[in-house]
């Protein structure tokens, strides 16, 4: 049987190869103990290259246009010069693992841009929706001279927290009509973005566009911002239409700007990176209950036991820590 190919051509990588990317990526996120080896050693090749990139997570409901927004944007920061990395974090079935979303046609003008690189992401199940290996894949794209990476989520369960954990600029994008919308805004949502964005703000939506962004600016009024440097504003855009996105842009720019100068943006990504660290040893604490077929088989057993009522799930919860010996 023929292994797939792991060899990663770093200077390549370090010039911008997209093949070369793509092998990287392939790479890093591979389950196998060999892989996972020659991943670290390959991040701790590259990790002098990176950091330089603009780290932006996006998110919103739904059907609030981030695809078609992403797409703009991106296609306009190419047209400047930039490089743009789009890692769209797809939701996975819980039952069957497979990806329900990552078509590169709903951002059919950057999936054509030599200056873009899109990678859907399947989450296979992570804590938040966002896939164990989307850092590192940032990391990658960083190194391979992409200086601006867009981190798309699906705006449900904590994939909001986990993704603004993973970038230094926080964008929720809304959908033009708050009213009740507004009523069920989850307030932890709103403390995390840096800016919010109403989408759709076109046609007969340019209205209810604006009294939506008076809205959520006085719902941030009661809200303390989570950086005394800054006081996330409000905007109104549309993707489609490709308006307000130079706005957008430029608070960006003048975040980034503002935090750079008071070491904020440091001092941020340096926690990120604490945060990052316990991940990963979650993630080698669940690769090894998992990577075991006795393990698995008897987790299944204890599983089984506790949906049956035979035991407790505080002593399925120690059976199952003692397969770790703790």
């Amino acid at each position: 049987m023929t292994r797939p190919k792991t060899q990663v051509d770093i200077d390549k990588l370090l010039a911008g190869d997209r093949a070369a990317l793509a092998r990287a990526i392939t790479l890093i996120e591979s389950k196998r103990a060999d892989h996972r080896a020659a991943a670290r050693k390959l991040l701790d090749a590259v990790m002098p290259h990176t950091g330089k990139a603009m780290r932006v997570g996006i998110t919103g409901v739904p059907g609030v246009g981030k695809s078609t927004l992403i797409d703009a944007l991106g296609s306009k920061l190419t047209a400047t010069g930039r490089r743009v990395a789009v890692l769209a974090v797809d939701p996975s079935s819980t039952r069957t693992g497979g990806s329900i979303l990552g078509d590169k046609t709903r951002m059919a003008r950057l999936a054509a841009d030599p200056d873009a690189f899109i990678r859907p992401s399947p989450s296979s199940g992570t804590l938040g929706g966002v896939a164990a290996k989307t850092r590192e894949t940032m990391l990658l794209c960083e190194a391979a001279g992409f200086d601006v990476v867009l981190v798309e989520t699906v705006g449900a369960g904590q994939s909001e927290t986990a993704v603004a954990d993973l970038t230094d600029f926080f964008l929720v994008l809304m959908l033009p009509g708050a009213g009740d919308e507004l009523q069920g805004l989850k307030k932890g949502v709103i403390e995390l973005a840096d800016m919010i964005a109403v989408n759709k703000a076109d046609g007969d939506n340019a209205g209810r566009a604006s009294a939506a962004a008076a809205e959520y600016r006085a719902a941030l009024q009661i809200l303390t911002p989570a950086s005394a440097t800054w006081s996330p504003p409000v905007l109104t855009v549309s993707g489609l239409a490709g308006r307000g996105l130079d706005s957008l842009w430029a608070k960006i720019l003048d975040h980034r700007g503002r935090l750079a100068a008071t070491g904020e943006l440091a001092r941020k990504r340096r926690e990120q990176d604490a945060k990052w660290m316990w991940a990963l040893v979650d993630e080698r604490l669940h690769q090894r209950l998992t990577g075991d077929a006795s393990h698995r088989e008897r987790m299944r057993r204890i599983e089984q036991a506790v949906a049956k009522g035979e035991i407790s799930p505080t002593a399925g919860a120690d059976d199952i820590a003692q397969l770790l010996g703790l």
